[in-house]
């Protein structure tokens, strides 16, 4: 709407005014900024409570209160008193938090770039502490020990460190980093600070911190986890196997991270994925008072781990309880220990109580919650339990109470999206969450009087100020409203529907006369706010869509409310604020008179004004004065004030700033006016709400309530008399109020007077509809509010019902007549036939149908053309892959007859790299040749002759050189394959037995790939000649098919040619290629496509049907000859004797020459028979013969492809073999790296211990040192005490001896410290019982023993007679001694604490002492493996036919019962059996050779049976031989080669003067030509003349006609005519009969003529 608008500018006076304004403003800002600098200095806000519900675990700080963060705050809460504490971050949102009970301290971290751990103590929340250490992100767990001043915490990415603190010193004692360990539950013994434990969802350490005098030392120990069925996995050791298998044939078995090819610290934690079986997954741990952890898991075991051992037992379930739900096992999400059991509470909202007896528990139900329980703590003293459920709500249950279940804090049903104070008492207020939950809250201690619940998704809360209701906006565009006169039982009076668009903003104006609903369609709906008016619905008004916020201005002495209405356009970067006014006395108007029927209010009424600012605002209030608006800037951090001008204008008028000052606060923000209108409240993203004057925009008070973390402020709310303010923050759900700590007399008496009128102007308004609301407080019916749009829907529908009837019966009927023309229009011609679009009567949507049907089209078009492109893509990488590249395409080549089927080898071109490295392993291994054979020469030391003869060999030719290295080749058996059989080169290979380095394997991969390369060409070029035979075959066989086509033909034989082709297989190439007939769909053909070709297939038709009748030779060969100029041989079988005409008559009716022309007729049927059957033998044979010569053919060449199939399984034996051996020397490799991958990793893991063994080394070290100076220090405390002990009697020798001796005894004397004695409850409930001391509890002692001295020094414990003076000296020494025992024993104590520290370094030292040895038997034992392995070659041999390889343990025999004999006797024995055995062979060939010798002459007698045939044959062919004229005249004319030469010169003469005759007769036929042309061109014009006056002519004689066929006359002329024309027909049609005639008799003479020559001469036979 905006951009179709003209934007005015500002008139001229307008502008004046403004600027005007401008200057007395800017004028005016110093003076004003300095008064109200000086009117508001001193002011401040303070938070009075907090409201908020945990996200976190709620934590014990003592006995009697718990602590939870929440936003910016960590809440304390009295658990007798229900009082709240708050303690506020001062950096922003809270993090973790942790408390330590003894101490009464709270720890929490803030969430900032390198966050800070604070120190507080409870409950004089004073800072004890600021821990700083080099975390970067976040702090995810803190957690204190009971004793002692240790303060654990843990972060998280990108540290993932556990850090131990003495947050007393700020020190950091130890931190350890766990990459990757993500921990979910960390917790200290309870009985023993130096034990932790982490857990997370997958694992389970105990952590043990080993303490040296002051030095501290992290011990982590991985709990090894059961399966997830609760059983172990019994698992191998990874780095040092001890049970692997051993292969005796293919080498050592290395470990799987050898194998891996691992060589780093990954290698000590390798398993396969195979290998790796899912664990268990705890949830949460608890400690007992035997340093045992129960572990609860996702899977419902219970594990106990004893934490000394890490020995893990799942606990049994005694199965007596049922388990809800069928299920047989609890999922526990927390744990909470207590005396012979836990509690633990699930998913279900059931707490759990486990009795533990030995590896066994019982589960009973403890307690029943709605929804799962996410925490349990007990309290210090184990009295109460809190309880805190997945929502935030948090449970106390006191043991042996009467009602024990006390609710502590109800957490509301969803995140908290509005709150709104009750007027005009502002007592109580409203929150609204998101799920349609209202509640009633005390502005006093914030505890909630009451509740309703919508059971809707709610969006927008606000309190009429006229009355005690409010109003909830809905989602589905309801607006609730309700009764809250009862603050205990708020109460639904009326719901009214606006429409299908969610409510978005609520408000009510200062006076409460109207309520303006925002929806977000852009509708803002005004409706009266008065309850006994029912909230009528006044109407609506249309503003731009995306509606921010709606600003009212109701003042008492007004009689209109101003409204304000902001909307942002992203689109231009602008801001559309929309002003409307509203009568007061609107309800009294009559509807009629500002609304239309719909609703709608009238611009008119409403003066409605658009205005547009150039900039980008958040929010943005209407001023009560000065026609002001003030903005916040979304994009810049400003606020603006804009000055409305006082002339009424049209269109939109933009705004320009007058006053701009800096906000302060980042992000968008929302700004706020107060009842008054002299304050201005801002809160933004920042989280900060700033109080500003409205005149200076200068900010008085500042608050940081909630935190940018958080996403800052959602929404705050001022009460009427400005005294309470509300703020709601956006993410962290937290509700704060704020109240004045120091106002000025002067501005607190400014809002007060203005809520005082106010309340005075509305106190009869709120009194009446009070008692309204008073007198709905029983009724339980709601109202239903209906706007009045749907109501003036229903009277339009009711009004043009009829009219609407009457068109569609009018629709109806002009659709039936346009059915009736159009079956009109498919009848009549198509010239005058309409084209189908003619009859529609609604052109645009026939054509917005059209277009999308062709933006349907399109879209479908470009999905299959994408998909279309992507399978071409495809296939195109599959043709690259399996075609292109392929140099020898994979090809099939089968037998004629035989199901044979031969393929050949398909083969890569080699790369260029590959060439390169293959001639450079030739060269390489014939360097290495001829370098063997110089040293065996050098070796064997030859002579000097032999010598210079080996010189003159290496002259010599390649070929020779080359059948010299063949000759030195090693046999089949020794190389193991057949290649040589292929004409494969085996003399540049490496000796299977002398394969010993890396290099000299891979460069035998590399010439046994070039032999296999080899070998498939080989068999590939006897393939391609095969494949050729077969094209030259199949063409043999296709060319004779059609001779024995026409033989079948003629003589009409049922049967098939049988014609061979190529398949699928043979020709692959087809598979490229679709042809028509594979495609099942017509192809797609345009319309004028198929025009053009009918046109061009008709013409084509008429212009061969021109050509055929103008062909007057082909027309005459036609009718003359039957289409053929001379009969043929295989004419024969289809030629008839025509019978005589006479034939049809009786035999007894023939004359003579009847008679005589039917014996003729019978000879001449007598001999066309036999004609026809030595022509049809004749025709036999040849058919016999063709298939004969066809069957002999292709069976030849299937014999000869069954020959090539050998060849081809022989060539795959051949390649199999040497894959056999590249596998195995690749095996050879691959197991080569293996085993040095292992010894890198074993040198890798011996130096990462040896660096362990020297800092090991060094601990001992330093410990020993810093435990003998302690120990110094020791022995000279000892030293001294006893000292003090034996120089007592020295030190009083002045006095008796009686009185040294009663000294004595009163010195060895010690006071009696009185233990703090526990409750007896309090100890039978504790589990843990007594707990070791902390350092402060320590301290507490020796003060106490030191108070308790005093008691033994007073003056009344003094010996009679003793002098006062020796009394204090006394005093003092015994003082002195138990000081000095209290050290000894502190010494003494730190002193056992570092000598175990001591012992366990040197554990720790000797544990990596042995690892380190069993490194370096595993190095030496692995390098005796490598050497064994690169001795022990795995070689290839062949064997012949019936020899088998034996398995190894199959040559392992018993030979307990063999004997021992004479080798001399077996080789004897073999060589006897040798003779005979030649004997035999030799007899066996003589008999071999006699059977050869009579095949032989059996086949040379068939051999001239044969040619004896074939010369009779032959002999009777020469008889049989037709002689012609010809070939007599050669036989006779001795000069026959003469007389031929004068008949060429002759006829070379003749055909001189045939081409001058020609020549001549083409120039006389090219003039006649001309000639003729000139005449015809005469005749065309002649012709065309006469064409015109033939028309005329025409009709004229139709004319004529028409009058003749009425009259009915017939001249005499025409009859006479027809007759003659009749006449002439008669006599053309018998010349034609006499010409077939003459034809027919000269061709018969023409047979007669070639029968009589053909048996002339006739020759006897002999």
């Amino acid at each position: 709407m905006s951009q179709g608008r003209e934007r005015e500018e500002v008139p001229a006076d307008a502008s004046a005014t403004v600027s005007a304004t401008v200057s007395a403003t800017v004028s005016a800002t110093a003076s004003a900024t300095a008064s109200a600098s000086a009117h508001y200095s001193g002011t401040s806000l303070s938070v009075r409570w907090v409201q908020g519900f945990p996200s976190q675990n709620v934590h014990f700080v003592n006995d009697k209160t718990i602590c939870y963060p929440s936003g910016n705050y960590v809440i304390f809460i009295n658990l007798e008193t229900k009082k709240k504490t708050v303690l506020q971050c001062i950096n922003g949102i809270v993090g973790v938090v942790a408390t330590n009970v003894p101490g009464e301290v709270v720890a929490f971290s803030d969430r900032r770039l390198k966050p800070v751990i604070y120190i507080y103590s409870f409950p004089s929340l004073t800072r004890k502490n600021k821990l700083k250490g080099d975390i970067l992100l976040d702090y995810t767990l803190l957690c204190f020990s009971y004793c002692g001043t240790y303060l654990a915490s843990y972060s998280s990415l990108p540290e993932f460190e556990l850090t131990l603190w003495n947050w007393e010193a700020n020190v950091i004692l130890c931190k350890k980093s766990n990459p990757g360990m993500d921990i979910s539950q960390m917790s200290f013994n309870p009985m023993n600070w130096h034990q932790m434990c982490l857990s997370s969802s997958s694992t389970v350490s105990v952590w043990t911190i080993e303490r040296s005098n002051q030095e501290h030392h992290f011990r982590i120990r991985l709990v090894k986890l059961p399966l997830e069925d609760g059983t172990f996995l019994n698992e191998t050791d990874v780095l040092f196997p001890t049970s692997l298998p051993k292969d005796l044939i293919y080498g050592p078995v290395l470990p799987l991270s050898a194998i891996a090819g691992l060589v780093g610290e990954e290698a000590e934690t390798f398993r396969p994925k195979d290998d790796i079986y899912p664990l268990l997954h705890p949830t949460m741990h608890c400690w007992t008072p035997s340093s045992d952890l129960y572990v609860g898991c996702e899977e419902g075991h219970l594990l106990m781990i004893n934490t000394e051992t890490l020995k893990v037992t799942v606990l049994q379930k005694v199965e007596e309880f049922p388990v809800l739900d069928g299920a047989q096992l609890i999922n526990p999400l927390t744990l909470a220990y207590q005396k012979d059991g836990l509690l633990a509470s699930g998913i279900d909202g059931v707490i759990y109580s486990f009795i533990i007896k030995d590896s066994k528990y019982q589960v009973k139900t403890f307690l029943e919650f709605d929804g799962p329980v996410a925490h349990l703590v007990f309290s210090p003293s184990y009295k109460m339990l809190l309880i805190q459920t997945d929502k935030g709500s948090a449970y106390i249950y006191t043991f042996g109470a009467e009602s024990p279940l006390d609710k502590l804090l109800d957490a509301s049903d969803g995140k908290v999206q509005a709150v709104s104070f009750i007027t005009p008492d502002t007592k109580h207020f409203l929150t609204l969450t998101s799920s349609g939950e209202v509640s009633v809250l005390s502005v006093e201690d914030c505890n909630c009087t009451g509740r309703i619940f919508l059971r809707t998704q709610a969006t927008a809360l606000a309190c009429s100020p006229s009355s005690q209701s409010a109003a909830v906006g809905t989602m589905n565009g309801y607006v609730y409203f309700l009764n809250t006169l009862d603050e205990e039982s708020p109460q639904l009076i009326h719901r009214a529907f606006l429409s299908q668009s969610p409510v978005k903003i609520l408000t009510y104006d200062q006076r409460g006369i109207f309520l303006l609903v925002g929806t977000e369609e852009g509708n803002i709906f005004v409706i009266d706010a008065r309850p006994s008016k029912s909230f009528q619905i006044f109407g609506f008004t249309e503003t731009s869509k995306d509606i921010l916020q709606i600003s009212t201005v109701s003042v008492v002495e007004s009689d209109v409310v101003e409204v304000l209405v902001m909307s942002p356009l992203p689109d231009v970067g602008r801001t559309r604020l929309e002003y409307f006014t509203l009568p007061v006395l609107l309800p009294q108007v009559v509807p009629e008179n500002f609304s239309d029927e719909r609703g709608r209010l009238k611009d008119d009424f409403t003066h409605k004004y658009l205005y547009e600012v150039e900039h980008m605002l958040s929010s943005a209030v209407l001023a009560f004065l000065g026609s002001k608006i003030y903005g916040f800037c979304s994009q810049v951090p400003y606020i603006c004030s804009y000055v409305m001008p006082v002339k009424e204008h049209t269109g939109i008028l933009v705004l320009k700033p007058s006053q701009k000052v800096q906000s302060k606060q980042y992000g968008p923000g929302t700004i706020h006016i107060s009842s008054h209108g002299l304050w201005l409240m801002t809160i933004a993203s920042c989280g900060i709400l700033c109080i500003r004057d409205i005149f200076s925009l200068e900010t008085f008070v500042r608050c940081r309530s909630h935190s940018h973390q958080a996403r800052g402020i959602q929404n705050m709310k001022m009460s009427m008399d400005g005294q309470h303010i509300l703020v709601n923050g956006k993410d962290d759900n937290t509700l704060v109020y704020l109240k004045w700590k120091r106002l000025g007399a002067n501005i607190a008496s400014e809002i007060f007077e203005h809520s005082h009128q106010l309340s005075l102007s509305l106190s009869k308004t709120i009194e009446t509809e009070n008692e309204y609301l008073a007198s709905l407080k029983d009724s339980q019916n709601v109202q239903q509010g209906v706007p009045e749009e749907s109501q003036a829907i229903k009277n339009e529908v009711k009004i043009f019902t009829p009219r609407r009837k009457e068109i569609k019966r009018g629709i109806k009927e002009l659709a039936q007549i346009i059915a009736m023309m159009m079956e009109e229009n498919e009848k009549v011609d198509v010239i005058a036939k309409l084209e189908e679009h003619e009859f529609c009567l609604d052109a645009d949507e026939l054509e917005r149908l059209h277009d999308e049907c062709e933006d349907e089209v399109l879209k479908i078009r470009k999905d299959v053309e994408m998909h279309n492109l992507a399978k071409t893509y495809l296939t195109e990488l599959i043709k690259e892959e399996c075609w292109n590249s392929m140099v020898v395409k994979g090809r099939a080549l089968k037998c004629f007859h035989i199901p044979y089927v031969v393929d050949n080898f398909p083969m890569k071109e080699r790369t260029e790299e590959e060439l390169l490295e293959l001639s450079k392993v030739m060269e390489q291994r014939k360097i290495e040749i001829e370098c063997l054979k110089l040293r065996r020469e050098i070796v064997e030391v030859q002579s000097t002759a032999s010598m210079i003869k080996k010189h003159h060999e290496e002259d010599e030719e390649e070929e020779d050189e080359e059948k010299v290295v063949k000759t030195t080749s090693l046999p089949n058996y020794l190389l193991g394959s057949l290649s040589t059989d292929f004409g494969a080169d085996t003399s540049l290979l490496t000796n299977q037995l002398q394969l010993h380095s890396r290099e000299e394997k891979i460069n035998q991969i590399i010439l046994l790939k070039d032999i296999i390369y080899n070998i498939k060409k080989t068999f590939n070029c006897e393939f391609d000649a095969a494949y050729k035979q077969k094209e030259i075959e199949i063409a043999r066989v296709k060319e004779k098919n059609v001779r024995i086509a026409e033989i079948i033909s003629d003589l009409e034989l049922d049967e098939t040619v049988w014609q061979p082709v190529f398949e699928d297989s043979e020709m692959p190439e087809r598979a490229l290629v679709v042809e028509d007939d594979e495609v099942s769909f017509k192809k797609y053909i345009p319309p004028w496509q198929k025009d053009k070709s009918e046109v061009t297939l008709s013409y084509g038709q008429e212009r061969l049907r021109q050509a055929r009748i103008s062909d007057a030779r082909q027309r005459g060969l036609m009718d003359m000859m039957g289409g053929v100029l001379e009969v043929k041989k295989e004419d024969i079988l289809r030629m008839v004797i025509p019978q005589p005409p006479f034939m049809a008559k009786p035999d007894a009716l023939w004359s003579e020459d009847e008679r005589k022309q039917f014996k003729e007729y019978e000879k001449k049927v007598k001999e066309l028979n036999e004609e026809r059957d030595k022509y049809r033998k004749s025709l036999e044979a040849e058919l016999k013969k063709l298939q004969n010569s066809i069957q002999e053919n292709t069976q030849n060449f299937d014999e000869h492809l069954k020959r090539l199939f050998e060849r081809r399984v022989k060539a795959e034996m051949v390649i199999n073999q040497e894959e056999l051996k590249i596998n195995n020397i690749v095996y050879s490799l691959l197991l080569d790296e293996e085993l040095s991958s292992r010894e890198q990793f074993l040198n890798n893991y011996l130096l990462k211990k040896q660096e362990e063994k020297t800092k090991t080394s060094e601990a001992i070290q330093k410990a020993r040192e810093d435990l003998d100076v302690f120990k110094e220090h020791h022995d000279f405390l000892v030293a001294e005490d006893k000292i003090l002990d034996r120089s007592f009697k020295k030190e009083f020798s002045e006095i008796s001896g009686h009185q040294v001796d009663i000294l004595y005894k009163l010195f060895k004397r010690r006071p009696r410290v009185h233990k703090q004695k526990t409750q007896a409850d309090v100890t039978t409930l504790v589990p843990y019982g007594d707990r070791p001391g902390s350092v402060k509890l320590n301290k507490e002692n020796f003060a106490q023993l030191m108070k308790s001295m005093d008691e033994l020094d007073n003056i009344n414990n003094m010996p009679e007679g003793l002098d006062p003076s020796v009394w204090e000296r006394f005093c003092a020494t015994r003082r002195a001694k138990v000081e000095n025992e209290y050290k000894v024993k502190q010494k003494a104590a730190c002193l056992l604490e570092m000598t175990m520290f001591l012992r366990k370094r040197m554990e720790d030292d000797e544990a990596v002492h042995q690892e380190i040895e069993r490194v370096f038997h595993e190095l030496v034992r692995l390098q005796e493996e490598k050497v064994r392995f690169q001795v022990n070659l795995t070689v290839q041999i062949l064997l012949k036919q019936g020899q088998i390889e034996l398995e190894n343990f199959q040559l392992i025999l018993e030979y307990s019962d063999a004997i021992l004999i004479n080798k001399n006797i077996i080789e004897d024995l073999n060589s006897v059996i040798r003779t005979q055995g030649q004997k035999k062979v030799a007899s066996m060939m003589e008999s071999k050779d006699v059977h050869k010798g009579i095949y032989q002459i059996e086949w040379e007698h068939k051999k001239m049976e044969m040619e004896m045939e074939d010369l009779n044959q032959r002999a009777w062919d020469i008889q049989m031989l037709f002689f012609s004229r010809d070939r007599q005249k050669y036989l006779n004319e001795p000069n026959y080669e003469n007389v031929i030469a004068i008949q060429i010169g002759i006829m070379e003469q003749t055909i001189g003067v045939i081409d001058k005759n020609h020549k001549k007769n083409v120039e006389n036929c090219k003039k006649l030509l001309k000639k003729l042309g000139r005449y015809s061109n005469q005749k065309d014009v002649a012709n065309f003349t006469l064409s015109c006056n033939l028309r005329e002519e025409l009709v004229a004689v139709s004319e004529r006609q028409d009058i003749c066929n009425e009259i009915g006359s017939k001249l005499t002329c025409e009859k006479i005519a027809k007759e003659r024309y009749d006449n002439l027909m008669k006599q053309q049609k018998l010349t034609h009969i006499s010409k077939q005639q003459a034809e027919q008799i000269s061709i018969l003479q023409a047979e007669v003529d070639r029968l009589r020559m053909k048996t002339f001469p006739a020759l006897i036979p002999m």
